[in-house]
C-alpha cells in the first residue's frame, strides 16, 4: 500500500478531533443541535486552518445516517456510515468540492448551479464547496447571488476562501461568517507529540518545538514538516536535525548577539556575524531570532510572572533582561523589526546585518558614552576647549560668588576639533556648548544626550552663569554665489515673462533660467547666451526658446548659445531669493519672544530643523 503523508491521514474526521478551532465548533455544534442551520457559510483563515476539514465534517454531519441506519442530523458524525465514509473518501455524489482557483469563469459556476436544481441522490442535502472563493470573476460572483441568496431548501453552500477582503460585499452579506485562527505554537507543538506517538517516532521536545515555530499557525505545514523531518533524520527526529533542515538560527547565536550589545563590544558583535556568515545561518533568520528573545526579556522586564516557565529559553531570557534597561530594550527590538525590511535592500544580507547592528551600538540609549565614535570624540573636545562656554545647569545656595564663564573665542580653524566639542558627552551636571557664528543643523546634538542632572548632581552643582543666547543654526542652503549685471536684469525680466505667459515649459523653460545673458543686441534681434548643461544647448531647445522669444517681443530674434559656467542666471537668482526668505523666517521664529520663553523654560527645547516654512 502507498504511503499517506500525514497531513492527509491525520485529517480531522469530526469536530471532537478539530485542533485549535473551538469558536467554531462551538457554534456549528449548536446550530447543529437546535437544527438553527443557515444556507451558506464562509469559511476564512490562513492556509492550512482547517476550512476544508471542517467543511466535510459539516457536510457529514448533514448526512449522517448512523451506524444503524436511522440517524438524523447530528454535532457528533458517525464515521461508518456510508455517507460518511463516502465523503471522507470524496466519492459522495452530493458533497461537490470546486477549486476555484482553476474554476473561475461564469461558465463553471452556471455549470454547477444548473445541478442545483435537482434534488440530492443518496443524501439529505446537497453541499457545495467553493474554496479559494475570491479567486472567481465578477461575472461568476453575479451568476450565483441569487442562488447563493434563495437557495433550494436541501442546498448549502460552503465558501472558504484565504483572502475575504477580495470577496464582494454582496457575497459577504448572504453567508454566515467564521474565521479559523491560527494554530498557537504550543497548540501545534501538541497535536504534532499526539501524532508521532501514534506513528511510533521518537522525536525530541526541542525538534517538535521548532517545526512548530517553522509552521506559523498552519496545522498541514507543520505536518509536511514533519513528514520531512522523518525523512531528513531517517525515522529520528531530533533538535540538531531539524534545525539543519530548517536552516533556523539557534538561539545561542542570538544570545551572543544580544551580550555583545549590552556590553557595547563592536568588536565582538561582528565577530559573530562572520560566524552566521561561515555557518551559512540566514541574516533574516537571525534578526527573527532576536525579534523573540527581545520580546521575552521585555517580558520579563515588565511582567516577570508571565514567564512561561516550561519554555527552556526562559531562563536565559531573564538572565539577559537583566543586561539592559527597559527602554533599551525596547529600541533594540524596534531596530530588529526595522532592520528585517533593509535587508532586500543591502548588498548583501550579511552587510545588512551588520549594519542593523551596528546601528544598535551607535543609538541605544544607554551607549552615549561608551560607543567607539562617543568615546573618540571626548579627547577632540578637551582640544577645543579655548571655544568652548561651560555653564552649570542649577544653583547651590551655600557656593561663593559666581565665577563669570570665560569669553569665546573666535572659531578655532580646525573644524573637527569644533564638531567633537558640539557633540562629546560633557561631564555630569555641566553641557557644552559651540559658540560657531552659524553651524550647520547636523552640528545639533540629538535630543538623547542632553545631559539632566538628577537632585544629587544639582544640589552639587556651581552657580549658575549665564550665557548670551545660543545662535541659530539656519536650515537654509547657502545662497548660489552670482555676480548680478544688467543684462542678466533683463534676461530675467524676459524670462519671467515668458514663464507668466506660459509659452516656455519643460526643458525650454530649464534652458531659460539656467542660461546667462552675454550680450543682447535687441536692435538686431541677437542675444547671446551661455549654457553649462550640454543637454539644455541641443538645437531643438534653442529653436523653441527663440520662437517664444520673438513672439514675446514680436520681432524676429537669433539666439547663439555658447558652453561655459553661468554666472547670473534666473535659476540663480531665484534661489538666492528662497534662500533669502527662508533665513528671514527662521530669524523672525528665533527672536519671537513666546520661542525663546519656551527654549529658556525647556533646556532641550530646539526649533525642528526645516519646520519653517515662508509665506
Amino acid at each position: 500500500m502507498s504511503y499517506l503523508v500525514l497531513a492527509r491521514k491525520y485529517r480531522s474526521r469530526d469536530f471532537e478531533a478539530l485542533v485549535g478551532q473551538e469558536h467554531v465548533v462551538q457554534a456549528l455544534s449548536n446550530a447543529l443541535t437546535q437544527q438553527r442551520l443557515h444556507h451558506a457559510y464562509l469559511f476564512t483563515g490562513t492556509r492550512g486552518v482547517g476550512k476544508t476539514s471542517v467543511s466535510r465534517i459539516l457536510a457529514k454531519a448533514l448526512n449522517c445516517t448512523g451506524a444503524d441506519g436511522q440517524g438524523g442530523i447530528t454535532a457528533h458524525p458517525c464515521g461508518t456510515c456510508s455517507a460518511c465514509r463516502d465523503i471522507d473518501s470524496g466519492r459522495f455524489v452530493d458533497y461537490v468540492e470546486l477549486d476555484a482557483a482553476s474554476n473561475r469563469g461564469v461558465e463553471e459556476i452556471s455549470l454547477l448551479l444548473d445541478q442545483a436544481v435537482y434534488k440530492p441522490v443518496v443524501g439529505r442535502f446537497k453541499v457545495y464547496l467553493i474554496d479559494e472563493v475570491h479567486m472567481l470573476s465578477n461575472t461568476a460572483f453575479n451568476a450565483m447571488l441569487k442562488t447563493l441568496e434563495e437557495p433550494p431548501e436541501y442546498l448549502k453552500f460552503v465558501l472558504a476562501t484565504t483572502d475575504p477582503q477580495k470577496v464582494p460585499p454582496t457575497v459577504l452579506s448572504r453567508c454566515l461568517q467564521f474565521n479559523l485562527r491560527p494554530m498557537a505554537p504550543q497548540t501545534v507543538q501538541e497535536h504534532l507529540a499526539r501524532v508521532l506517538a501514534a506513528e511510533s517516532i521518537a522525536a525530541e521536545p526541542g525538534a517538535l518545538r521548532l517545526l512548530a515555530k517553522a509552521a506559523r499557525g498552519s496545522m498541514r505545514d507543520a505536518l509536511s514538516l514533519t513528514d520531512q523531518a522523518i525523512a531528513f533524520g531517517a525515522g529520528v527526529l531530533s533538535e540538531a536535525g531539524v534545525r539543519q533542515m530548517l536552516g533556523a538560527v539557534d538561539r545561542s547565536h542570538a544570545v551572543r548577539l544580544v551580550e555583545a550589545l549590552a556590553a557595547g563590544q563592536g568588536a565582538d558583535v561582528v565577530a559573530a556575524v562572520d560566524g552566521l556568515r561561515s555557518l551559512g545561518l540566514s541574516a533574516a533568520g537571525t534578526l527573527e531570532e532576536m525579534a523573540a528573545l527581545l520580546q521575552q526579556m521585555a517580558v520579563a522586564q515588565a511582567v516577570p510572572d508571565a514567564i512561561d516557565e516550561n519554555d527552556p529559553d526562559s531562563p536565559t531570557a531573564a538572565r539577559l533582561a537583566g543586561l539592559l534597561a527597559p527602554d533599551e530594550t525596547q529600541f533594540l527590538y524596534s531596530i530588529v523589526l526595522h532592520g528585517r525590511a533593509e535587508l532586500a535592500l543591502a548588498p548583501d544580507e550579511y552587510s545588512g546585518l551588520v549594519m542593523v547592528l551596528l546601528r544598535m551600538l551607535a543609538f541605544r540609549p544607554g551607549a552615549a558614552g561608551t560607543s567607539p565614535q562617543r568615546a573618540g570624540s571626548a579627547p577632540a573636545a578637551r582640544t577645543a576647549a579655548p571655544a568652548v562656554v561651560t555653564r552649570p545647569v542649577a544653583v547651590a545656595p551655600s557656593l561663593p560668588t559666581p565665577v563669570p564663564a570665560p569669553a569665546p573665542a573666535s572659531p578655532a580653524p580646525a573644524a573637527p576639533s569644533v564638531r567633537a566639542a558640539a557633540v562629546a558627552p560633557a561631564p555630569a551636571a555641566r553641557a557644552a556648548v559651540v559658540p560657531t557664528p552659524a553651524p550647520a543643523a547636523s552640528s545639533e546634538p540629538p535630543p538623547w544626550l542632553d545631559d539632566v542632572p538628577d537632585e544629587d548632581e544639582a544640589a552639587s552643582a556651581p552657580v549658575e552663569v549665564r550665557e548670551p543666547p545660543r545662535p541659530f543654526a539656519s536650515t537654509a542652503a547657502a545662497a548660489p554665489v552670482f555676480e548680478p549685471t544688467p543684462l542678466g536684469d533683463r534676461w530675467a525680466e524676459v524670462v519671467s515673462r515668458m514663464v507668466e505667459a506660459g509659452s516656455i515649459g519643460a526643458l525650454v523653460k530649464e534652458l531659460a533660467m539656467q542660461a546667462q545673458c552675454l550680450a543682447a543686441d535687441e536692435p538686431a534681434g541677437v542675444w547671446r547666451l551661455r549654457v553649462e548643461r550640454e543637454t539644455l544647448r541641443a538645437p531643438a531647445q534653442r529653436d523653441k526658446l527663440q520662437a517664444a522669444l520673438a513672439d514675446l517681443l514680436q520681432r524676429p530674434v537669433q539666439i547663439e548659445v555658447e558652453a561655459g559656467v553661468a554666472t547670473d542666471t534666473p535659476a540663480q537668482r531665484a534661489a538666492a531669493e528662497r534662500t533669502r526668505r527662508q533665513n528671514e523666517a527662521e530669524q523672525i521664529i528665533h527672536n519671537d519672544p513666546l520661542v525663546q520663553a519656551l527654549m529658556k523654560q525647556f533646556k532641550t527645547a530646539r526649533i525642528v530643523p526645516g519646520s519653517v516654512k515662508p509665506h
